[in-house]
């Protein structure tokens, strides 16, 4: 059967005291892709430094993590999504509340790379614009099927999203893959401020304009 885990939380080697943390920014990360293709093994791996290689088929589990990201306090709210069909209502609902995405599939599975591109879209669909921070992992580098660069490299440049290539056993690129998400989140958080401010002062510049007869 599926599990459904409590929330885990746990901090960073280099995080120091907890005052630091007061009034910490947030970010919601969602892990999704196909069933066994190892999202539950890179999460928990970045979480607590662990790898599992029993296949347990996920409903939900969600994890805290509280690190330094370019000398910034982050908390990072990070799910692992179930990657069976039965359960896509629930994941829809998942990505209306993420802030960033990790599209993971296996480097030995073709057809869980055909699967990131059905949730590419319905990221897009369901958020409603182009501009989300998404990343796609080629998950299992330790063991790679030969033949999948084409169609990898092909997928990345049409979704036009960023690519990576992890290995949860190994611990290859783990880190670096929230790290660069978290980027992007706040890439996008401070150009949506941006377009904001400009709009609010285009509003005001309009309404105190006035025309002399």
């Amino acid at each position: 059967m599926p599990r459904k885990h409590k929330t885990a939380s746990t901090n960073n080697h280099s995080t120091t005291s907890m005052k630091k943390f007061k009034d910490k920014p947030t970010y919601k990360i969602i892990v999704l892709g196909s069933g066994g293709v190892g999202k539950s093994a890179i999460t928990i791996q970045f979480v607590k430094s662990f790898f599992f290689s029993d296949y347990d088929p996920t409903i939900e589990d969600s994890y805290v993590k509280q690190c330094l990201i370019d000398n910034q306090i982050a908390q990072l709210e990070i799910l692992d999504s179930a990657g069976q069909e039965e359960f896509k209502p629930m994941r829809d609902q998942y990505v209306r509340v993420g802030e960033g995405f990790l599209l993971v599939f296996s480097l030995t599975d073709r057809r869980s790379l055909e699967e990131c591109y059905k949730l590419h879209r319905d990221i897009l669909r369901i958020k409603e614009t182009d501009n989300v921070p998404i990343l796609l992992i080629g998950n299992k580098l330790d063991i790679r099927q030969n033949g999948m660069d084409t169609y990898v490299h092909a997928a990345a440049t049409n979704m036009h999203i960023p690519y990576f290539e992890t290995s949860a056993r190994t611990r290859h690129n783990i880190d670096e893959i929230f790290i660069e998400l978290v980027r992007l989140i706040r890439k996008n958080k401070c150009q949506y401020n941006t377009n904001l401010l400009l709009s609010k002062q285009k509003n005001t510049s309009h309404c105190c304009s006035c025309t002399i007869l």
